[in-house]
């Protein structure tokens, strides 16, 4: 996020009507999603984050539902936006830029604008990929020196890294992952530390794949397509992950429409897509995205990646989450959806389901197998209400056990 960009938008707020400011995942402030600015300026969320989630709650702000791989497509062609408000790396000496961390939608965006405003930032990493743009392109510039938001990793509990081994217990020496950004993801990338030659093709990626190149787990040496190389559209985390992919050619950024592209996720051999949810049905619906009616984050690139790992000679695709919620009190394996919960991944589409109390395999099993082996995932407190529950359904007969 461009910060300085962002508060002279929201500084100027008063003075303009009507303006919409369309983005995905931001870290820190959100001056333009203040309550003051109604009427004058509306944030419209492709990926709601923590610091547009009560906005978007209020009504005071849009959350607008989309795959990641499509998102570069609408900017182009359907829904161009009039300002582009990027951040970019200072010019070299040949007057090229890049759009550092961040290429995913951000360079369809600039494509498509009618103008385009660039901060340029001496601390923006300097990437190698499609981000690369001349600097004579932009409309307008301002210089700003500011340390990038940094999004730290949680401390790793006993669940979590129950988690982590059970996922971990999937990958072979020489996969490719996919792998999003929170504390599953970081609780697998914990445990695959005696793997070998593990490859990386993913929409974004965090501080624990550089761990993992550092200790020669992760080198490509054996991906089928981009073999290698570590391929992103964006990357979050601290200093430490930003300073790892500035002026580093291992690492290439690309836009989201191809990264999440299910067909070019399929072209990897034995591609393995590791996604989180917020809660599981016991036919193997996945909500990913919401809280009952309440929008939490976004669809992103977890139903690309699970139809293109699916699609993948050898490849597997993984959706991995705690038991339960709220301390214990309540359980993410559930009867039924709640009410207003999206349906993120389809029971269709879903292969492996993962808890720290096991691994479902879903793929060609009827509704009663599935009910019966995703009450084995629950945690033991909520196993015969959940029993239960799928008898009065008809999901398990009379005398089927769990």
């Amino acid at each position: 996020m461009p910060k300085a960009l962002a508060v002279e938008l929201a500084n100027r707020a008063q003075d303009l009507e009507d303006i919409e400011a369309l983005h995905i995942l931001t870290l820190g402030d959100a001056p333009w999603a203040a309550p003051s600015l109604s009427g004058h300026l509306r944030a419209n969320a492709l990926f709601v984050g923590a610091n547009v989630r009560d906005a978007v709650h209020e009504g005071r702000a849009d959350a607008t539902p989309m795959f990641l791989s499509e998102i570069p497509q609408l900017l182009r062609v359907e829904k161009p936006v009039d300002v582009a408000l990027v951040q970019v790396s200072p010019p070299d000496a040949r007057g090229l830029v890049t759009l550092g961390v961040s290429v995913d939608i951000v360079r369809a965006a600039v494509d498509g604008a009618r103008a385009v405003i660039a901060q340029v930032n001496p601390r923006m990493p300097r990437t190698f990929g499609a981000g690369i743009l001349p600097f004579s392109l932009f409309t307008d510039h301002i210089d700003a020196d500011e340390a990038l938001e940094e999004w730290c990793p949680p401390i790793l509990t006993p669940v979590d890294m129950a988690i982590g081994r059970n996922v971990a217990s999937l990958v072979r020496d020489g996969d490719t992952l996919q792998l999003g950004i929170g504390t599953v993801p970081n609780a697998v990338l914990a445990e695959l530390g005696n793997h070998r030659d593990l490859g990386v093709h993913t929409e974004m990626f965090s501080d624990g794949v550089v761990e993992l190149v550092e200790r020669g787990v992760i080198t490509g040496a054996r991906k089928s397509y981009h073999r290698g190389r570590i391929v992103t559209s964006f990357v979050i985390g601290t200093k430490r992950v930003y300073d790892f992919v500035d002026n580093n050619p291992l690492v290439e950024f690309h836009e989201s429409d191809w990264t999440n592209s299910p067909s070019v996720i399929a072209r990897h051999d034995a591609m393995v897509s590791i996604n989180s949810a917020i809660s599981v049905d016991l036919t193997g619906q996945v909500c990913a995205d919401s809280i009952g009616g309440r929008i939490y984050s976004g669809v992103g690139g977890q139903v690309d990646f699970v139809r293109g790992a699916r699609a993948s000679r050898g490849g597997r695709s993984i959706l991995a989450l705690p038991s339960t919620a709220k301390g214990g009190s309540c359980s993410r394996i559930v009867a039924e959806l709640a009410p207003g919960s999206s349906v993120t991944t389809s029971r269709n589409d879903v292969h492996v389901i993962a808890t720290e109390h096991g691994i479902v395999n879903l793929h060609g099993l009827s509704l009663r197998e599935r009910a019966a082996r995703l009450i084995g995932l629950a945690a033991p407190a909520f196993r015969d209400d959940l029993a239960r529950e799928a008898r009065a359904k008809g999901l398990l007969g009379a005398f089927d056990k769990v």
